[in-house]
């Protein structure tokens, strides 16, 4: 029992929503303390409104880039609250400042993540001060030092509370990361199921897409540990991080491999338990990763029991009776059948045992691989003036999300504004923070999130005046208060609907314990469904970034990237094994470009379909564009490796791969272009459909000559995938039945 409580305990102290909601907790409980202790109830809500602006400018980093990261909030807050302050008195010229800030602090989200939420944070205290204010520069004078001043407090909490705790960030990302990459393991294993009439394709669409979020979380692990590395000597618990995750980056390589068509191997061996246990040995190494998932996060050993290595034992003795079989059969007819699946079988044999021998390293923290690593990773931040200028620059077009998006939500606030002004609503600035919250760059996204703070309100106000009714006395509603704002900043990221209730809470009791609270309830519920219905007809009308006018595009990035990645591991065969940095790059944008089109492809789904396009060739391109992406992975695993030569004729046969895949890359980027010539219209279909006309069976596919090597048998599958996907990126940029969607 005590096992078990300390290691729940374990789990909770390093889970992000956890801490992130302990952290608003102190905040929260400090200032009402202070408030209750020196008798300032009546300027608590400011106060406790700078706290959640600054709370809301929160991301990931160590103490030194939250110091950055505060100090810039508070310029960007205090040059805010100046602007409320000027044109308070003016409500037309208030609603224009307002636009020109959400136009520009939108467009700097194209900076990064730090970034996006200081801009966020700058707009919702924008509102927040404009509330307090009451339309007098009187009031804003008196409400603006106070919401600084919470602000500068969360502040202050927040970069010690990163000082003091480094650590569990990238532990929390770290289990994340073995979690998903367990679950991938997983549905990898469904592939090798010898089976008849299993539906692969389903079950490769369903890894296509798990293989989005993997991505997701190597890049948020990546970031937690990019923002801890400094110039000195790294501490031991970092560089045993670095190491977890460098061992995540090379099985996601290994898994996301394909030796060989499954359809062709579940044939082959159909009456040998081979591809069985080779399930097994994929289904033992998921548990393994999630077992490592628990011990990160508990900060303790994982417990296994050896089954993993017997299984691979059991693998390699099962490959060699079929060795043998293949030997009886020489001189046979059977023998030359029998070569193909089973080479592409040792070679899966030789990757899981490899697999097993990174999570081994992994789980021992092996400090001589950890000494012989690059640990070089990309930092992506801009790093001066200039490049951040040249990064807001270039989404200086229209084809830029954005740029469309900051457009959008501008013109929803002066639509929110204009309907506070003309129903002198004196809560109206629930409305423009309704817009706020939930516009996003994606009308799927902005969807899905307009209902769930529909719900969340609702639920919120529920709960509140439960709340109120149920618990009179102003010192318990002030500890729910605080509870409130804890669990609003804990769920946020993860469960936004009992986020979106908790803050209603926090808000309701805060109006209440202010002497406020009438008419509240019935203010909040309606300007909550003013706020979503303008943001649901903005993500409709105002420049809406269609998924299906993008996929030219994001599948040109796919197939050049993926001709980069074939150049990385090319150099590697050449010049010999090496995890550095410029080749973990090629490979990280690969995958990068491959998560960007499952994720586009999701976002499609909820669109309406008058505008989605043709579905089916989206799905097909994403389908094979991953297989694709399979068997070069498998090429990448095999660096190294015995039978990884490559003679003259692999190289003439890489070579045309490359060409071809730049050369179709190319095309649709030019397809990109044309159809952008004319924005919010789809291009005509005859002038989109020439521009790949040129593109003919020369470029399809190279020439593959009766596999020699490993690397041959891996090229002639790339070669056989490109040109179904060159066929699907022609109906990719041709409308269907001729007609412009």
């Amino acid at each position: 029992m005590d096992e078990s409580w300390k290691s729940s305990w374990q789990r909770a102290r390093n889970h992000e929503g956890v801490t992130r909601g302990a952290r608003a907790f102190c905040a929260l409980a400090a200032v009402l303390a202070w408030g209750w202790w020196a008798g300032w109830q009546a300027e608590l809500m400011p106060v406790l409104l700078g706290v959640i602006a600054s709370a809301l400018t929160e991301t990931d980093d160590s103490w030194r880039g939250r110091l950055r990261a505060q100090l810039l909030a508070l310029g960007c807050f205090g040059l805010m609250a100046l602007a409320v302050w000027a044109t308070v008195a003016w409500p037309w010229a208030l609603m224009g400042v307002l636009a020109l800030s959400a136009l520009a602090f939108t467009v700097l989200g194209a900076l990064g993540e730090r970034y996006r939420a200081i801009a966020f944070g700058s707009l919702v205290l924008f509102i927040y001060a404009a509330l307090a204010a009451h339309t007098s520069r009187a009031g804003a004078a008196q409400a603006t030092p106070l919401m600084l001043a919470g602000a500068a407090w969360y502040g202050l909490v927040s970069v010690a509370w990163a000082g003091a705790m480094p650590r569990a960030p990238v532990r929390f990302r770290l289990a994340r990361l073995y979690a998903v990459l367990g679950e991938y393991l997983r549905l990898k294993a469904l592939l090798l199921e010898p089976v008849r009439d299993v539906d692969l394709e389903r079950r490769r669409m369903a890894l296509a897409l798990h293989n989005g979020r993997v991505v997701d979380a190597l890049n948020a692990a990546k970031e937690s540990l990019m923002s801890r590395m400094g110039r000195g000597q790294r501490p031991a618990w970092l560089q045993t991080a670095m190491h977890q995750y460098l061992a995540a980056q090379d099985v996601h390589e290994r898994v996301s491999s394909s030796h060989e068509h499954y359809d062709l191997l579940a044939t082959a061996f159909f009456h040998s338990d081979v591809l069985y246990r080779c399930q097994r040995v994929l289904t033992l190494l998921g548990e393994q990763s999630l077992k490592l998932s628990l011990a990160i996060q508990q900060q303790s050993l994982p417990q296994h029991g050896g089954m993993t290595s017997r299984a691979i034992e059991d693998l390699q003795a099962a490959i060699a009776h079929q060795d043998g079989i293949a030997a009886d059969l020489v001189g046979t007819q059977g023998a030359a059948s029998m070569a193909r699946p089973l080479r592409s079988l040792h070679a899966l044999g030789h990757n899981l045992a490899a697999m097993a021998g990174v999570f081994a390293g992994a789980l021992a923290g092996d400090a001589a691989a950890q000494g012989a690593a690059d640990h070089a990773l990309l930092d992506r931040e801009p790093r001066s003036l200039r490049d951040a200028w040249g990064r807001v620059r270039a989404q200086l077009h229209a084809q830029s999300p954005w740029l469309r998006h900051s457009v959008r939500l501008a013109l929803s606030l002066l639509a929110g504004f204009a309907l506070m002004q003309a129903t002198s609503d004196p809560h109206g600035y629930w409305i423009l923070l309704t817009i706020v919250f939930v516009s996003q760059p994606q009308y799927a996204a902005t969807q899905t999130r307009l209902l769930q703070r529909a719900k969340g309100t609702a639920i919120g106000l529920a709960m509140g005046w439960a709340a109120i009714q149920l618990f009179p006395g102003a010192l318990v509603q002030a500890a729910l208060l605080v509870f409130a704002g804890a669990v609003f900043f804990g769920a946020r990221h993860t469960r936004y609907v009992l986020a979106t209730a908790a803050v209603t809470t926090l808000l309701l009791l805060g109006f209440h314990q202010m002497g406020m609270a009438q008419g509240v309830i019935l203010a909040r519920l309606l300007d909550t469904a003013a706020g979503c219905l303008i943001a649901a007809a903005a993500s409709w009308l105002v420049l809406p970034h269609w998924q299906s006018r993008q996929w030219p595009r994001l599948a040109a990035q796919v197939l050049q990237t993926q001709a980069l990645y074939l150049r990385a591991i090319l150099a590697q065969y050449h010049g010999g094994k090496r995890d550095h940095l410029e080749y973990r790059l090629a490979r990280r944008n690969a995958h990068n470009a491959d998560a960007a089109l499952s994720n586009s492809y999701s976002a499609m789904l909820k669109e309406p379909r008058s505008v989605r396009g043709n579905v089916e060739v989206v799905a097909n391109f994403l389908r094979l564009s991953h297989t694709q992406l399979n068997y070069l992975s498998a090429l990448g695993a095999q660096r190294g490796g015995a039978g990884a030569d490559m003679d003259a004729a692999d190289e003439e046969m890489a070579s045309a791969l490359l060409l071809s895949l730049q050369q179709l890359a190319e095309k649709l980027e030019q397809a990109q272009q044309a159809s952008g010539a004319r924005t919010g219209k789809a291009p005509a279909a005859p002038a989109v459909a020439q521009v790949l006309q040129e593109f003919g069976p020369t470029g399809s596919a190279p020439p593959h000559a009766p596999a020699r090597s490993l690397m041959a048998a891996q090229l002639a599958l790339v070669g056989k995938v490109f040109p179904q996907l060159q066929e699907q990126a022609r109906q990719l940029v041709e409308p269907p039945h001729g007609r412009a969607v």
